[in-house]
C-alpha cells in the first residue's frame, strides 16, 4: 500500500500531470488515483514515457489521457482547463542526452515549460508544482547542496533547469500566480526504464546485474550522488499542493534523502541485495571506464528547507529504496519470463 502524505480529501481537487506515463510522473499518478482524486489528467507525448507505465489506469473513471506535447501551447492550455493543480513532470532530462542535442532539449525544458507556463496563468490554475533539478547546483563543490547558493551549469540540461526556477519567479512576481520547485536529486524506483542511451544508472546497473553482466562505474567510483528513492518524490510533490503556509510558496526545496553513497558503494549495494535472488551475480566484477563528460563530482543535499516549510519527511534511506525497487525489477523479469513460456 502506498504511503498517505496528507490530511487532504483529494475528491475535491483535480490535477493535471505533465510527463504523467515517465516514471516520476506516472508513480504520482498512481498514487493520486488510489487516494480518491477528482481528476487526474495526463499530458504527455511519449517520446521518453511508456503507455505501459499507464495502462492500467486508463480504465479509471477519474483518469484522462490527452497525448501531446508542451511544445504546444494550445495543447497546453486545453490539458490546464479545469484544473486545480499542476504537477510538470515533462521534460527531456539526462545530462549526455542534452550534450548531444542541446537544440531539442532547450526546446522542450524551455519553450515547453514556458507554455505550461502560460497555461497555468489562462486557465487561473491554483498553483504549479514543477521538477527543477540538482543539476543546478553545477560546480558548485559546497556540500550539502542549499537551496541558495548555486554555481555554474555544467551542461546544457542544467542551463535548462535552471532557466526553468527563473521563469517560476518571474510568472510569481508578474503574474501572481503560485509556484513551487522541486530540485530532485537522483530519483529512482519502480518503471524506471533501465533501457536505452540515457538510462539512469540504478535501473541500468539492475538490469546488467540480472543479466550477470558486468556494470562500468564513470570514472573511479568515489563519484557521489544523493540516490533518492520515488516515494520521497511523491511525498514532496503531495506536500508542495498543499502546503499552507504562505513562506512555503514560489519557493525552490531540494527533494533528496540527504545522504551521499558513492557509485561503487550502489554498485556493492546492489550486488548483496541481487545475491539474495540469484547467488550468482555475487561473483559478477564491477568495471571502471572514463569520466563522463558535464557530470557533477559529487552531490549531496541539505532538506533542512523543505523539512521547515513543507514539512518534508522522507521515509526511506538509499537502502530501504534499493530494496523496494529491486522487489519490483525482480518481479517484472519473472513475470517477462513466464509470458514467453
Amino acid at each position: 500500500m502506498l504511503p498517505y502524505h496528507g490530511d487532504r480529501d483529494l475528491s475535491d481537487y483535480s490535477f493535471l500531470v505533465t510527463g504523467g506515463a515517465g516514471f516520476i510522473g506516472s508513480n504520482l499518478v498512481e498514487y493520486l488515483l488510489r487516494y480518491g482524486a477528482r481528476k487526474v489528467r495526463v499530458l504527455d507525448n511519449f517520446s521518453t514515457g511508456f503507455m505501459s507505465n499507464i495502462d492500467r489506469f486508463t480504465y479509471h473513471s477519474n483518469f484522462e489521457l490527452i497525448e501531446g506535447d508542451i511544445r504546444d501551447l494550445d495543447t497546453c492550455v486545453r490539458a490546464a482547463a479545469g484544473m486545480d493543480y499542476v504537477l510538470h513532470q515533462a521534460a527531456l532530462g539526462s545530462v549526455p542526452r542534452s550534450i548531444n542535442d542541446p537544440i531539442t532539449t532547450n526546446n522542450v525544458n524551455i519553450t515547453g515549460f514556458l507554455n505550461v507556463l502560460m497555461a497555468v496563468k489562462q486557465e487561473k490554475v491554483k498553483r504549479i508544482i514543477y521538477a527543477a533539478s540538482s543539476s543546478t547546483y553545477g560546480d558548485s563543490k559546497e556540500l550539502p547542496k542549499v537551496e541558495e547558493r548555486i554555481g555554474n551549469p555544467l551542461s546544457p540540461y542544467a542551463i535548462t533547469k535552471y532557466v526553468n526556477e527563473l521563469y517560476a519567479r518571474v510568472f510569481a512576481q508578474t503574474y501572481g500566480i503560485e509556484t513551487i520547485g522541486l530540485r530532485y536529486f537522483n530519483v529512482f524506483g519502480k518503471r524506471q526504464s533501465p533501457n536505452g542511451a540515457y538510462a539512469a544508472v540504478i535501473p541500468k546497473f539492475i538490469s546488467q546485474l540480472m543479466d550477470h553482466q558486468s556494470p562500468v562505474i564513470n570514472g573511479d567510483g568515489a563519484t557521489s550522488r544523493d540516490f533518492t528513492y520515488i516515494e520521497n518524490v511523491i511525498q514532496a510533490n503531495i506536500r508542495a499542493v498543499f502546503a499552507s503556509n504562505p513562506d512555503a510558496v514560489n519557493q525552490v526545496y531540494n527533494v533528496a534523502y540527504g545522504e551521499r553513497t558513492t557509485l561503487t558503494e550502489l554498485a556493492q549495494y546492489l550486488k548483496k541485495l541481487l545475491s539474495n535472488y540469484d547467488a550468482a551475480i555475487a561473483d559478477v566484477t564491477i568495471e571502471y571506464g572514463n569520466e563522463r563528460a558535464g557530470d557533477v563530482k559529487h552531490s549531496l543535499a541539505s532538506v533542512e528547507k523543505a523539512k521547515e516549510l513543507l514539512d518534508y519527511d522522507p521515509l526511506y534511506s538509499v537502502e530501504d529504496g534499493l530494496r523496494e525497487a529491486i522487489n519490483w525489477y525482480t518481479r517484472e523479469k519473472r513475470s517477462a519470463e513466464v509470458s514467453k513460456l
